[in-house]
This record gives structure tokens, sequence and C-alpha cells, in this order.
């Protein structure tokens, strides 16, 4: 175990998201199940994981990053018009619902409904909280060196 956080660290922490009104976007006390972020694994924004760097086990730390720290900013090539046809199966879909797509390469990918018309439906694929500046306040339960994988192909 470390005794502070560092680039390559795995890092359980509580975390409280709010945006800028005042509410609550996710919480892992809320969901009674803390976090497990990986520090330089590209799965954490830069400006996030500079926020980490240095911490130790119970510190508590509050910040904000903007959008562009946090989500990102909406690109407009995850918004995408589908004919109600691509709907029959499931019946066309109110705005504001969360569905999940198939990608081309198998996996699945949510969108946000964001209009509905009779010639069209528009989904959206951006992250729900890109241009949404983000408050931070995370504390830190554990601090652990990130393992290596193992890329062996282990037959058996």
């Amino acid at each position: 175990m470390l005794d502070r956080v560092q680039k390559n660290s795995s890092v359980l922490v509580h975390f409280i998201l709010k945006l800028a009104d005042g509410s609550t976007a996710d919480s892992t006390y809320a969901q009674g199940k803390p976090a497990l972020f990986r520090l330089g694994d590209r799965s954490l924004s830069e400006a996030l994981e500079q926020h980490l760097l240095g911490l130790q086990v119970g510190d508590k730390r509050t910040f904000t990053l903007p959008a562009e720290s946090a989500f990102g900013h909406t690109d407009p090539a995850l918004i995408q018009h589908f004919s109600p046809r691509d709907f029959s199966q499931t019946g066309i879909p109110n705005v504001g619902t969360i569905m999940l797509f198939s990608a081309i390469n198998g996996s699945e990918m949510p969108g946000i409904v964001r209009e509905v018309t009779a010639e069209s439906i528009k989904v959206d694929f951006n992250h729900p909280l890109a241009e949404q500046s983000i408050h931070f306040t995370i504390e830190v339960l554990e601090i652990k060196a990130t393992e290596e994988k193992c890329h062996a192909d282990i037959a058996g």
C-alpha cells in the first residue's frame, strides 16, 4: 500500500459530483459503494489526476473542473439521426429516454433520445454531463500501486 497517490496508483475513493446549480449528479456515498480510480490508464482526465496526486488516505478535497477537463464538450459527430423504422421492434422512444445501441464492433453504447418527429429520431451519444463544469468532493480511502496486467495466454 502506498502512503500518497502517485502516477499509476489505484485509488479507492468516495466522491460527490455536483453541477453548477448545486444538484448532485452522482455520489458513491448515496450508492454505498466507493469507486476505484486508476491513474495513468487514460480513464481519468489529466486535470482530475492532478488533483489526486499527493493525496493521502483520509484526505478529502473539493475542487471544480471546467467542462473540457471533466466530461468534455459536445461533439456534433456523436449526435445521430435514425429512422422511426429503426425502432420497429422496440417502439418509438420518448424524448429523454436512455437506450443502448449496438456499435459496429459489437459493443454497446448508451444514447439519449433528444428529439422525436415523424421523419427522424435524434439520439445523442455524448456523455450526459458534457458541457458541464463539475464540482468534485473526493475522499481517499485506499491507495495501491497499480498492478501490471499479465498478458500471458494460459490454456487449461
